[in-house]
């Protein structure tokens, strides 16, 4: 049996992205995978047709993590269908692109809740939701998907770095609380990674790709398996004596 058989994740934004390549590649070492999306559901059916390919089971979950109720619709149907969740991987949010990039005190009070309301909230009623019956499990993980902004703090992007430093605090005070039951969580901190959202980021700024490629660490962009393998890794054996730690996979800096 492969290094995850037995366990069951459910990964949220997983239709695409790092999302897509996470579930992939848990289902690749054995996890049974709950895939969540928000509106395409021929995307999440693909992925879970890759999943099913594994020889790995595989439920889609159509849910708006925003929304509390829908959350809890879906972590009551992935329960029914699977018994248990060991693995929550919080992968779901949106990026500074979606509403610009001002300045602190030009920032629209909506647009800041809307962050929140994604990036930050939308995990904590995941982690509501399905950390407690991970404390009759033999272990339990949660991944929160986070962001090289949280650290960098850079300017004109105030919201979406408030809402992942939001994320990192819940992250670091659930491994503290959730210890004692066996339960691990981690952060993922990408910097820019090939994905729609990445693509977003480098519209927004005027770059081509292959440039910023070219001048990117080891002359490359990072791929979306490469933040799967480290979540991979974390909830695996390997990782099993590492809590409330944050891996940066930004190549170094840039």
């Amino acid at each position: 049996m492969s290094g995850l058989g037995g366990r069951v994740a459910l990964v949220t934004g997983a239709s695409r992205g790092i999302g897509a390549a996470t579930a992939v590649l848990l289902a690749e070492q054995g996890a049974d995978i709950a895939i969540n999306y928000h509106t395409s559901r021929e995307a999440a059916e693909a992925v879970a047709g890759q999943v099913r390919d594994l020889g790995r089971r595989a439920e889609i979950y159509q849910a708006d993590i925003r929304s509390f109720d829908d959350c809890r619709r879906m972590v009551a149907a992935a329960l029914g269908d699977f018994s248990k969740i060991d693995i929550l991987v919080n992968n779901a949010g949106i990026g500074y692109e979606t509403f610009g990039t001002p300045l602190v005190t030009d920032i629209d009070p909506d647009d800041m809740q809307q962050f929140l309301n994604y990036n930050t909230l939308g995990c904590l009623y995941m982690c509501k939701l399905v950390v407690p019956q991970m404390r009759a499990l033999p272990r339990g993980d949660v991944i929160m998907v986070s962001s090289f902004s949280a650290q960098a703090l850079r300017v004109r992007m105030g919201a979406y770095s408030v809402s992942k430093v939001g994320m990192e605090a819940l992250a670091k005070t659930l491994a503290k609380e959730e210890r004692d039951h066996g339960i691990r969580v981690n952060i993922v901190a990408p910097g820019l990674v090939d994905t729609a959202m990445g693509d977003g980021f480098l519209g927004s700024v005027g770059a081509e790709k292959a440039a910023y490629a070219s001048e990117a660490p080891f002359g490359f962009i990072c791929q979306p398996a490469d933040v799967a393998a480290a979540i991979a890794f974390l909830v695996s054996e390997s990782g099993r004596y590492i809590t409330g730690e944050r891996i940066t996979i930004n190549g170094g800096g840039y």
